[in-house]
């Protein structure tokens, strides 16, 4: 670490110790050239989850509060509590990290399924609503089909 008045790279730990987070440790060193003391701070670096596009060559960092608007405009003027969608967001974010664990990616087509998924389960007039934007519906006919698959299963 180099010391912020004389530029030495020479310095000792003098105390170390965790932060409340738990995720940051605070240092205070000493530099052995000057004797100045000085504070530094160590965390760990995470990568974010980057969302891949349709077109594969488009990558976005994944957005909670998007991911939320879709669903909540899906879910809007049904009879399902906000504490269910934000539960329901909440475990959508989980595994979507834990899908894209080793890469740091997942896909965007992967991420519309897990809402249709949960959407099937809590609200059937919502799911259709988000499928027909996800799966970009341009007739009346594709409605009709996918209402049908709905009555089927």
């Amino acid at each position: 670490m180099r010391c912020p008045k004389c530029t030495s790279l020479e310095d000792r730990v003098i105390e170390s110790r965790a932060l409340a987070d738990g995720g940051t440790i605070r240092r205070r060193r000493q530099c052995e050239v000057c004797g100045y003391r000085f504070t530094s701070y160590e965390r760990i670096e995470e990568k974010p989850l980057m969302v891949v596009k349709k077109s594969e060559s488009r990558r976005e960092p994944f957005d909670r509060a998007k991911l939320e608007k879709g669903i909540q405009q899906a879910l809007r003027k049904r009879p399902v509590s906000q504490t269910a969608i934000l539960s329901m967001i909440d475990e959508l974010e989980e595994e979507a990290t834990r899908e894209g664990m080793d890469s740091h990616e997942i896909p965007a087509s992967r991420l519309g399924e897990m809402v249709l998924g949960r959407l099937y389960t809590i609200d059937r007039v919502a799911y259709v609503r988000f499928a027909s934007v996800y799966r970009n519906f341009e007739s009346v006919h594709e409605f009709i089909r996918e209402i049908e698959l709905l009555e089927q299963g």
